[in-house]
C-alpha cells in the first residue's frame, strides 16, 4: 500500500495549486444553472488528467516531447485558446434565479480539453513529477501508483465542481461571482502572457 500513499499524497501536491484548471472547473459550478449541467467540464478534466498520468507513467509523452518543434505548436495553440477562454469568461453572466446564461456543454469541453491538454507546465509538471516517481515501482506497486493518482484526480474535480455550486447558493445574486468571472479572466490572461514570456 505504499505506493498507492505515495500516489496520493504525490496526486494532491500536483493538482492542489490553484492553476487554470482548476479555477475553470471551480467557476463552471458556480455558474452553470444546475450541478448536472457543470459536469461537462469536470468530467473532461479528469479524463484529460488521466490520460497525462497515464502517458506519464509509460512514458510515452517523454518521446513526443523531445521535438522542440512540437512543444512550440503546442504552446501556440495553447495561449491562443487562453486568451479567448479568458475573454469568453469574462463576458459571461453568472446563472441566477433570472437568468440561465452559462457556458454551453460543447464550449466547456473545449475549454477543459484546452486548458488540460494545451498547458506545457502542467504536461511537464506530470510527466517529470508523476513519470519519474513511478520509475521506482513495479508491477502490481506501479499499478497501484497510477490508481492512487487517478482516483485523486477524479475526486478533486468533482469537488472543485460541488464547491463552485455552493458558492452559488451563497451568492444569489450573482455579484460575487461575477468578480470572480473577472478575476479568473485576468488570472488566465496573465498565464498566456507568462507562456508567451517562455516562447521569446
Amino acid at each position: 500500500m505504499e505506493a498507492f500513499f505515495h500516489g496520493m499524497i504525490l496526486a494532491f501536491g500536483l493538482i492542489l495549486p490553484l492553476g487554470v484548471q482548476n479555477v475553470f472547473v471551480f467557476s463552471q459550478g458556480a455558474t452553470q444553472p444546475h450541478l448536472v449541467r457543470a459536469l461537462p467540464a469536470s468530467i473532461t478534466a479528469a479524463i484529460c488528467d488521466t490520460l497525462l498520468i497515464l502517458l506519464a507513467v509509460f512514458g510515452l509523452s517523454i518521446i513526443v516531447l523531445q521535438f522542440a518543434w512540437l512543444r512550440l505548436a503546442l504552446m501556440t495553440v495553447g495561449i491562443l485558446f487562453l486568451l479567448y477562454m479568458g475573454y469568453t469568461i469574462w463576458r459571461s453572466t453568472p446563472a441566477t434565479a433570472d437568468n440561465n446564461e452559462a457556458l454551453p456543454r460543447k464550449k466547456q469541453i473545449l475549454f477543459a480539453l484546452s486548458v488540460s491538454l494545451l498547458n506545457p507546465h502542467a504536461i511537464l509538471d506530470t510527466i517529470g513529477v508523476i513519470g519519474t516517481s513511478a520509475l521506482k515501482y513495479s508491477g502490481t506497486d506501479q499499478i497501484l501508483f497510477t490508481a492512487a493518482c487517478v482516483v485523486i484526480s477524479w475526486l478533486w474535480f468533482f469537488g472543485l465542481t460541488i464547491a463552485g455550486a455552493s458558492f452559488k447558493k451563497l451568492d444569489g445574486s450573482g455579484k460575487l461571482m461575477s468578480i470572480f468571472n473577472k478575476c479568473s479572466a485576468i488570472f488566465i490572461w496573465a498565464t498566456a502572457l507568462y507562456l508567451i514570456n517562455g516562447i521569446l
